[in-house]
């Protein structure tokens, strides 16, 4: 058995099938920190400026962050056991469906998602997500992706709480051909052909891949396909320059400067649907009449891309004094977000302000073995205890559909 094999071996006895998680951090040199990720207002550069903010913090993490420059394991989640640490792909890749399941270790060998919350003072640039096929042609996966605004998280919408989202029903395809040509000319003015929806805390939104957004300054999270690729179609943002790299980064070489095939890569009719808010809006939707019991479980990301479950995500809230024993039918990452207790015998405290480089008692991952038995949640504070967790591809056959919360 390997030293990696017999850490996590040794950290699941001991945490009952669960694993103690530590902060995971990530910069984006193209955006600006909306600082509300609970960093000390000292470290959202704390690897450098030329890095860029920190404005992102993964969770259950196996995915590494695509950005230039950065480590080898940037992006990895780390479990921390006995005073050492181990990256969970690791874990995984020596203990395989111990953790994950034999579905999803036997389809995919690796977990094949994770989540984020991302948290910028303005929007993103508009863009889109490769699919499969389009991301295999550069050795990558393609990223389908969710949305959801925690209200712990958003006391404050910063800049600009809205996402421009699809295109308007009747743009044409060279009317963003001709946005593209136009990208050294200043504004291309492709947010001329989109619409922005107002962003609402406590709700979320599921997007495929290949449909273009422009997320806005809401702290989001966002369970999503394992993969950090995209294409940046617009040319400025807030009156800052985006390169052109980063809109042909994840596309073929030979196509960089061949704005037609850009603009096909677009899943037109995802884009131009007159129903889009109908199609992709998500929210919560209750787990049964649970209140009296002091908890509530609901559902926060649902529905399938292209026929498929690729993840889902649940907020689970438990009532001060309250001790309830939730079982899932998959293995799932947890980060809480308000809040303390304990998650099985392992304890939990939402943290006012965090070191970078240090320790947090906020995240775990949740075996599928120990999630399908029962883990036993207890609010010992006196406020909720509130959290977060998300599930792999094809875990919860039950999961609601689009639209289902009207119901």
């Amino acid at each position: 058995m390997s030293n990696v094999a017999k850490l996590a071996a040794d950290a699941l006895t001991e945490g009952g099938g669960i694993f103690r998680l530590s902060p995971t951090w990530v910069p984006r040199s193209f955006l600006q920190p909306g600082r509300r990720l609970k960093l000390h207002p000292n470290d959202y550069y704390a690897l450098g400026t030329h890095r860029g903010g920190i404005d992102e913090r993964w969770f259950g993490s196996t995915t590494v962050a695509a950005n230039e420059g950065a480590p080898d394991d940037e992006g990895l989640s780390y479990c921390v056991f006995g005073g050492e640490k181990f990256t969970l792909r690791d874990a995984i890749s020596e203990l395989g469906a111990e953790i994950i399941g034999d579905t999803i270790w036997g389809k995919y060998n690796r977990w094949p998602v994770y989540s984020k919350f991302f948290d910028n003072m303005g929007p993103i640039p508009h863009h889109m997500h490769q699919n499969a096929e389009q991301a295999a042609k550069v050795g990558q996966e393609g990223k389908p992706e969710s949305y959801y605004f925690p209200p712990q998280m958003n006391a404050i919408g910063n800049n600009f709480p809205y996402t421009f989202m699809g295109l308007e029903p009747g743009t044409t395809k060279q009317d963003v051909i001709d946005c593209l040509d136009r990208w050294n000319d200043g504004d291309n003015g492709i947010l001329d052909l989109s619409k922005a929806y107002r962003l609402k805390p406590g709700t979320g939104w599921l997007i495929p891949p290949c449909v273009l957004h422009a997320p806005g300054s809401l702290v989001t999270y966002e369970p999503q396909w394992g993969s950090d690729v995209f294409g940046m179609y617009q040319s400025m943002v807030e009156g800052r320059a985006v390169p052109r790299s980063l809109l042909t980064k994840d596309f073929p070489e030979d196509k960089h400067d061949d704005n037609e095939y850009l603009v096909e890569a677009l899943d037109w009719e995802a884009n131009v649907d007159p129903n889009f808010k109908d199609n992709n809006y998500l929210e919560p939707i209750a787990i049964g009449d649970t209140a009296a019991d002091g908890y509530v479980d609901r559902w926060i990301v649902y529905g399938k891309v292209k026929g498929e479950q690729l993840f889902t995500a649940k907020e689970l809230t438990v009532d001060p004094g309250a001790k309830v024993t939730i079982k899932d039918t998959g293995a799932y990452s947890w980060i809480t977000v308000q809040g303390e207790g304990s998650i099985g015998n392992l304890r939990l405290q939402t943290p006012a302000m965090i070191r970078f480089g240090e320790m947090t008692e906020d995240e775990v991952f949740v075996t599928e073995k120990t999630a399908q038995a029962g883990v036993t949640i207890e609010n010992t504070g006196s406020e909720p205890l509130v959290s977060l967790r998300y599930f792999g591809p094809d875990a919860c056959p039950s999961a609601p559909n689009i639209g289902d919360y009207r119901k």
